[in-house]
């Protein structure tokens, strides 16, 4: 039966099971709880003798000192206040097994329990802040259960099935976006090794810090008039994040745009190009720096400067006589320091930067820490440009001497020094600092052209070689017919002595790359030969003898024999034609042409293969040739890291473009991916015969059962006797030539 007690009449009992001190049981929230409902389960007591008329609490103690930490607060009164208890009786074992069994069977609400009752008791609701208070947690604690319960619905119902992590829910829920949940879920859901940090780090990649320098500079209002979510994290200390960084990186170009516009008019400098950073050190990668000469000193300068020291002299003299008074040591030792100063301050020359260079230079218009927009006082040009001070001639009078005889000097002593002597001029020589032997500056090879014109890096450009090499290579492995005619004519090109580099090691010795395969991005190319090379039949190599061996291996079928010819051929071919240039050997473009060889299908451009190592300003004109002015000038402010991340995503189709955007990146390749082929002397012949080799990889034999492709290569040097070609005048019979479509393709695997 419940009934009413006053609080003052109970006390704790030694029974009951809950021990811990008061900060691990949540007693403060508790208290402003039952400061704001009252109780609403009642406590299990049991009487005691004494005094009389008071009970021991066995259940209920957070309650019990949660309501005693009322009466600490002067809340309530507890003579006066009424608790509802449940009077039980019994020993002492059985009071602490009662309260055991009530706090053992007590089971917690599950966090989406949790947060789905915060959801549906608030829903609509503004008063936040009163409902906090009367579960004595904080704003932020009832917004984040909240935030929870708002989780996309596939990673709340992982929570609510047990699926997924507290850690992890409040991870995916560092954003409100539901799209950005769903987008990082459908990625990472199935990583195990991705814990709460690595998921709050990709979500936060998305967005841009509420203290990033270009959110200073454009400010929160503007922002969100453009059209920006600001979002907070409400799980850990990150703070406000952008999610919209590409509002805010437009509205920070246009800002940069029209200020360099402004300083550009103003100073007459032939460009002021704004930087979204305070370092320079990247966009000016390609640009060279000017040296300016310093100011030299006028005639009154130098004169002071030589007064200067020689006082300085004067008093390093005094100041080393023993004799010298305290004071008169002191005074001399401060004008000494107040001379050291003014020399310091004169011999510190400024730059100068002379007028008629001033339409041949720019300068770049940084962005501070603090979103302050800053010119950076560095002149750069496209070219090299030297300045060198050209010191006046001497004229007459400028030795300090005063010639009466002279106009305009007789007028004072001295004066005529100063009138007649000349301003210094500068000498500006453009192009190398250095005496140049070579010509005319190289010109880029537009084969080796990163987008926007640049020459490529000499270590990407032979990595792009080596993987276009690569493509083609894995594209041969189905075609062995065509890879035993290029051996066949490599070999025999060599023999003839007419041979400029065919493209190949054959013998089959692996080539000698410029780049070492350690050092090398994956690729699907590479991935693909590697597994050609797994399943090959090594069989006939368990000899230790050569020549038992080569028998096993003459024993093999042609099918198993066309999958060695073809694989060793692929991983023969050179990346380049020669280590001196970037130039693709011309077979290697006419074999990709017969293969109708599609690179963008091998090979994807990726932040670590390619887009890291161009410049920004390549990877700017990459997306206005793929995406036009709206798309590059949407990254035009981002950092190069930045801009490499959405490339990848770009070209990889995972970003979210018109239809027309996302062909054209998927279909895009550098041009030194690109194979060339012109075909000379002559028309193609891709519809033509590749001849009886290719019937022989196909494995048909005569009548003898003789291995067809041995038969070819022949047994001994008769052999060459039966290859007589017949002639009747001018007419020529030829063997038929057959196109490699009848050979039994090896089809690339997926």
């Amino acid at each position: 039966m419940i009934q009413s007690v006053k609080l003052s009449k109970l006390r704790l009992s030694a029974s009951n099971v809950r021990t811990a001190p008061d900060e691990s049981l949540q007693i403060e929230p508790f208290a402003a709880d039952l400061e704001a409902r009252g109780v609403l389960q009642n406590l299990l007591v049991t009487p005691v003798s004494r005094p009389r008329g008071t009970f021991e609490v066995f259940d209920g103690g957070r309650r019990w000192r949660a309501l005693n930490m009322l009466v600490a607060r002067g809340v309530i009164n507890p003579d006066e206040y009424d608790v509802p208890v449940r009077v039980l009786k019994g020993d002492d074992a059985e009071l602490t097994e009662t309260s055991l069994a009530v706090s053992f069977h007590h089971m917690k609400l599950s966090p989406a329990e949790e947060c789905r009752a915060f959801q549906h008791f608030l829903n609509g609701s503004t008063d936040i802040d009163a409902v906090a208070k009367r579960f004595g947690v904080t704003r932020r604690f009832i917004d984040g259960r909240l935030r929870l319960a708002d989780l996309a619905e596939p990673i709340f119902s992982a929570l609510a099935n047990g699926e997924l992590t507290l850690d992890m829910a409040k991870a995916y829920a560092s954003t409100g976006s539901h799209e950005r949940q769903l987008r990082v879920w459908q990625t990472y859901s199935a990583m195990v090794h991705y814990n709460a940090d690595a998921i709050r780090r990709v979500i936060a990649n998305d967005t841009m810090r509420a203290n990033d320098p270009i959110a200073l500079l454009v400010g929160v209002e503007s922002y969100e008039a453009a059209g920006g979510v600001v979002d907070r994290d409400l799980f850990s200390n990150a703070g406000e994040r952008w999610t919209n960084p590409e509002i805010a990186q437009t509205l920070a170009a246009a800002m940069m745009e029209a200020e360099a516009k402004r300083i550009g008019e103003e100073r007459g400098l032939a460009w002021i190009r704004p930087v979204a950073s305070h370092s320079t050190w990247d966009a000016a990668r390609s640009l060279h720096r000017i040296a300016l000469p310093v100011q030299p000193m006028s005639p009154a300068e130098a004169q002071r400067v030589d007064e200067i020291e020689q006082r300085m002299g004067e008093l390093q003299q005094e100041m080393e006589n023993d004799e010298l008074t305290e004071e008169a040591f002191t005074a001399c030792d401060a004008e000494y320091d107040a001379l050291g100063e003014e020399l310091e301050a004169l011999q510190r020359r400024p730059s100068v930067l002379p007028a008629e260079l001033v339409s041949r230079v720019g300068a770049f218009l940084t962005l501070s820490q603090t979103g302050t927009m800053v010119l950076d006082e560095t002149y750069y040009s496209e070219t090299p440009i030297r300045v060198t001070v050209v010191e006046p001639e001497p004229v007459e009078g400028d030795n300090g001497e005063t010639d009466e005889t002279d106009e305009g000097v007789a007028d004072g002593e001295g004066e005529g020094s100063e009138r007649v002597r000349a301003e210094p001029t500068f000498r500006i020589e453009e192009g190398a600092a250095t005496p140049v032997t070579a010509g005319n500056p190289k010109e880029v090879d537009p084969d080796n052209a990163a987008p926007g014109g640049k020459a490529l890096s000499q270590v990407l450009s032979d990595q792009l070689a080596m993987q276009r090499r690569d493509v083609l290579a894995a594209s041969l492995i189905a075609s062995p017919g065509l890879a035993l005619d290029y051996m066949l004519f490599a070999m025999a090109d060599a023999r003839r002595g007419t041979s400029s580099n065919d493209g190949t090691t054959i013998s089959a010795h692996a080539p000698q790359d410029p780049i070492l395969s350690t050092n090398m991005p994956g690729s699907r190319a590479r991935d693909y030969l590697a597994e050609v090379r797994d399943g090959l039949d090594e069989s006939w190599g368990a000899s230790d003898d050569k020549v038992m061996r080569f028998e096993a291996f003459r024993a093999l079928g042609d099918e198993v024999k066309s999958a060695w010819l073809a694989y060793i051929v692929a991983t023969s071919l050179e990346a380049k034609e020669s280590y001196g240039s970037n130039r693709q050997n011309p077979l290697h473009g006419r074999m990709a042409s017969i293969l109708e060889v599609d690179v963008a299908s091998w090979w994807r451009p990726t932040s670590e293969n390619f887009f890291d190592r161009v410049s920004k300003g390549s990877l700017i004109s990459l997306l206005h040739e793929v995406g036009g002015p709206a798309l590059s000038s949407r990254h035009a402010s981002e950092k190069k890291t930045e801009i490499s991340a959405s490339c990848q995503k770009l070209f990889a189709g995972e970003a979210i473009v018109e239809t027309d955007v996302k062909e054209a990146a998927l279909k895009w390749v550098p041009t030194a991916m690109r194979f060339s082929d012109t075909v000379v002397g002559g028309e193609s012949q891709d519809d033509g015969a590749q001849g009886d080799i290719a019937d022989l990889i196909e494995g048909t034999s005569d009548d003898t059962g003789e291995d067809d492709l041995a038969a070819l290569v022949g047994d001994g040097p008769d052999d060459a006797e039966t290859g007589e070609v017949e002639t009747n005048g001018n007419a020529q019979i030829e063997r038929d030539h057959q196109n490699d479509d009848d050979v039994n393709e090896i089809v690339a695997a997926e």
